[in-house]
């Protein structure tokens, strides 16, 4: 069976006519049919039945044809995408939960445009953004290193190969919501949050200090609540008065100007 036979008897069922099928083909009627029962016989199948008005389809034949279709099809996508130059580029980033990240990719690809490149990009938890980038499902990777946790990351990246580029460092903000009781305050003491739930991002099955997106992950509060998406941290901190501990580079134009840090 090859993909020949199987546009053959397409062109064959379009027609209704052997003979014209012939004609459109530019082959003999003869071996047209030749072609068919070749083809029945290796399928296990009626096809089509000649009548004085022509062919016929069978109702296994109707069957068959529909899956000859998907098949011819197929096979005309992939020789479209493959064979005809038009392969986008690809480039994917990984990242923890960083609005600023998500803000540069944007800015990214309204620079380069979307004519060559097919872009993709995943907030994720600290061990899939490592795993991505070693499986090449990512290009680049984007996480947040401290003095507690870069040994047992940077012996990750040396494991898989992987090499850290430091972005930029910074220091500790408080992120909540503007109408929180402290959101005025210029300086906030870990004394001063703990009548309130510290929000953090869960690491599933690696959920340890070491794998937190979140600064002080070794301090013990006595609220916390876990989250897998920042949808759903903003939420918190508006119906609960949540915080979280971050780098204090904030976007407005991705999570609005309803937070401060």
């Amino acid at each position: 069976m090859t993909l020949q036979q199987l546009h053959q008897v397409i062109t064959i069922a379009e027609s209704k006519s052997m003979n014209e099928a012939a004609k459109k083909l530019f082959v003999s009627q003869p071996n047209l049919s030749s072609v068919v029962k070749e083809l029945e016989e290796e399928a296990g199948v009626t096809i089509f039945v000649r009548s004085n008005r022509g062919i016929v389809i069978t109702p296994e034949g109707e069957e068959f044809l529909g899956y000859a279709k998907q098949v011819v099809e197929q096979y005309r996508l992939l020789e479209k995408r493959y064979m005809d130059g038009e392969v986008k580029k690809k480039f994917s980033v990984s990242m923890q939960h960083y609005s600023f990240a998500v803000k540069a990719f944007v800015e990214m690809v309204k620079s380069v445009g979307m004519e060559e490149y097919e872009f993709a990009i995943h907030e994720t938890q600290t061990n899939q953004v490592i795993e991505n980038v070693r499986s090449m499902k990512s290009e680049l990777g984007v996480l947040f290193l401290s003095e507690f946790n870069e040994a047992v990351l940077q012996k990750l990246f040396k494991e898989n190969g992987l090499i850290f580029e430091e972005l930029f460092s910074c220091d500790t903000y408080v992120y909540m919501w503007r109408e929180h009781p402290l959101a005025k305050q210029s300086m906030i003491s870990m004394k001063q949050l703990e009548d309130y739930p510290c929000l953090a991002f869960d690491q599933g099955k690696n959920n340890s200090f070491y794998f937190s997106e979140e600064m002080k992950s070794t301090y013990e509060y006595k609220r916390i609540i876990k989250a897998d998406d920042r949808a759903t941290m903003l939420n918190l901190m508006v119906g609960l008065n949540g915080y979280t501990l971050c780098s204090g580079i904030i976007s407005e134009e991705i999570n609005g100007d309803d937070y401060v840090a």
